[in-house]
């Protein structure tokens, strides 16, 4: 089984390589520690016309870091499978004038990867949340599948 610091260079070489978005905005995983990952983005490439957080960039670094922290899960596991983002929304309480740093924490989540083991998918909902030092920028909720990988094709 990889480290932590493995797998977080192995998450960002696979969003670079599979989601082109993901290396155009600047995201990079920060840390994934205690089932919590955070993610980082510099907020130059991800503004708007005000110069603040673009909303899209926003939802989407909030989206691949749920994302990733199933992804991480997973593989820490010593599973395969693959992940699917079925459906999110998003609420922006603030603006978000520096670099944005989500975090997506799954300690609540684990028995999913226990029910991904035995049943060979699971469908679960995770948050993520950018902070600021002005307090909670926006808070993200995706809804996820994820299905063991076949071995025997």
């Amino acid at each position: 089984m990889a480290n932590s610091e493995d797998l977080c260079r192995e998450l960002q070489s696979l969003w670079h390589r599979n989601f082109p978005l993901s290396k155009a905005m600047g995201l990079e995983v920060v840390s994934f520690s205690d089932h919590v990952l955070t993610t980082r983005a510099p907020l130059t490439p991800n503004t708007n016309i005000h110069n603040t957080a673009f909303a899209g960039s926003l939802y989407a670094i909030e989206a691949m870091t749920a994302w990733g922290v199933l992804y991480l899960e997973i593989e820490s596991a010593g599973l395969s499978a693959s992940i699917i983002h079925a459906h999110g929304d998003i609420d922006f309480a603030k603006t978000v004038n520096e670099d944005i740093v989500a975090v997506s924490d799954f300690s609540k989540l684990t028995n999913h990867i226990d029910e991904l083991a035995e049943q060979g998918k699971t469908r679960l909902t995770i948050g993520t949340t950018v902070q600021t030092v002005d307090g909670t920028a926006s808070q993200f909720s995706g809804d996820y599948l994820a299905r063991l990988e076949r071995t025997d094709q």
